[in-house]
């Protein structure tokens, strides 16, 4: 997600600069480039009995790695040929051979990948023709159509690109991705509400969706034609359980740490028929600790809220905000004792008993703001530039322990570091993400261990690996 504006001084220009951090190097002016892509035609619903190979039941740590936001590594004006000093790309490629080399598969401690979406940056169309027949009508937005304008470059420069990290994964280890904002086919300013501002000095901070207006997004064959159910990625792979709406929604099964786990990826803000499929899918996995992926669904202050410029249940009622997805679906099914969200710039967590008793811990990151990587080459700009340094999650498990544990670590593949081990990681980054904490708290943020107390309770009878 790219307009989650970080917090503003007072003063007008350093607020423009804040706002323009999100925007950094986007560009109006579409490529004249054919597609180089075919879209995939995928069915709505997908189910498949899963087979896996014997787990070892004496081997009880393991990984999962979580990608969040990689958009501006993918952005094609971030790339040599429009003048960027270097191929970000190559960072996301970079991050993907990582993870790759330290998948179980390849002797690691890795057994699962969720990436949480906003794979790459930019759209194709103004509109997707579902919303145009459902009467939805796009306004100019002078801000945000001057930076963010469907180009065929997503096509010819980003969605081959991500499919090029992904390939170094695939048929080597279970992995999910989730469709975030940016990678639906248009995402466009909503009628219902249009932007007061008509250049950068009229944003007003403190009422960004008054000033910006509220953009929705639309269609998914982008998404579809990389990461679609029928594509060489998942089709009938054994681990890839069931599908939704052509793979948008999926759903994948991983043994790992002496346990089979069922993991969900959602849609950005899913429609109900998202959820009662997710439900179904649980009821046919009945027993199986289960974790859910989907990029929209925590601020970096730990809150269920939407941001209030990509609000989808806003503009679109049959989108469901996330406290919506909280209530309707996680809250309820008492095998979910993990989510992991990206969108919001930034990170947190939080645990909440569901309707049953039992905890679910909600785990927020996205680090695509960080643009120390940008600044190092000598990017010359009046705003910060996104890119997103190399950083991304480790969350091991270690069923070991009498109470599970679960570390989350945050890992650097440019730097080569943990966040606790970076001595300028609070000075890079926390006057934009958390500027109220101490070093040591933002650290904390980012390195930390939490207790799974009643994972056992829940789980040992119907969700160990028996041999």
């Amino acid at each position: 997600m790219t307009f989650l504006l970080p917090r503003f001084p007072a003063a007008p220009a350093t607020a423009l600069a804040g706002l323009f951090a999100l925007m950094a190097a986007c560009t109006n002016q579409p490529a004249a480039e054919s597609a180089q892509i075919a879209v995939v035609e995928s069915e709505s619903v997908r189910l498949v009995e899963p087979v896996t190979k014997p787990a070892d039941p004496t081997d009880t740590y393991f990984t999962i790695a979580v990608l969040p936001d990689t958009q501006n590594y993918l952005d094609y004006t971030h790339q040599k040929a429009e003048g960027f000093p270097f191929e970000a790309s190559e960072m996301f490629l970079e991050q993907m051979q990582y993870v790759a080399d330290n998948l179980e598969s390849a002797g690691g401690e890795i057994a699962f990948v969720s990436s949480l979406g906003d794979v790459w940056q930019h759209q194709t169309k103004t509109m997707d023709p579902e919303h145009a027949a459902r009467g939805f009508k796009a306004v100019p937005n002078p801000i945000m159509d001057s930076h963010f304008a469907p180009t065929e470059k997503v096509k010819t420069v980003e969605m081959p690109k991500a499919h090029e990290g992904f390939s170094l994964i695939a048929g080597k280890t279970p992995f999910s991705v989730v469709p975030g904002n940016h990678d639906y086919d248009a995402m466009w300013t909503d009628s219902k509400f249009p932007p007061s501002a008509k250049a950068p000095a009229d944003i007003d901070p403190s009422d960004l969706k008054t000033s910006l207006g509220v953009l929705h997004p639309g269609g998914l064959e982008n998404f579809r034609t990389v990461f679609g159910a029928d594509t060489d990625f998942f089709k009938d792979k054994p681990w890839y359980v069931a599908s939704h709406d052509g793979g948008a929604d999926s759903a994948q099964i991983f043994e790992a740490g002496g346990y089979r786990f069922l993991h969900i990826g959602l849609q950005f803000d899913p429609p109900n028929a998202s959820l009662e499929w997710a439900a179904d899918v649980i009821a046919q996995h009945k027993g199986l600790p289960t974790i859910i992926s989907t990029h929209d669904y925590m601020t970096k202050e730990g809150e269920r809220l939407p941001n209030p410029i990509v609000d989808g249940h806003a503009v679109d009622p049959l989108n469901n905000r996330p406290e919506m997805v909280w209530e309707k679906l996680i809250s309820q099914q008492d095998q979910i004792f993990l989510v992991l969200c990206g969108h919001e710039h930034g990170q947190a967590w939080r645990v909440d008993e569901n309707a049953h008793g039992h905890k679910v811990w909600q785990v927020l990151a996205d680090y695509q703001d960080r643009g120390q990587t940008a600044i190092q080459a000598g990017v010359k700009s009046a705003w910060p530039v996104g890119i997103g340094d190399g950083w991304m999650r480790l969350m091991s498990f270690d069923f070991g322990a009498e109470v599970p544990i679960l570390t989350v670590d945050t890992y650097s593949t440019y730097y080569r570091k943990d966040s606790r081990d970076t001595a300028e990681y609070a000075t890079w980054y926390k006057a934009a993400e958390k500027p109220h904490l101490s070093d040591e708290a933002f650290h904390d943020e980012d390195d930390y261990t939490l207790t799974l107390e009643d994972f056992r309770v829940r789980f040992d009878e119907t969700g160990r690996v028996k041999n």
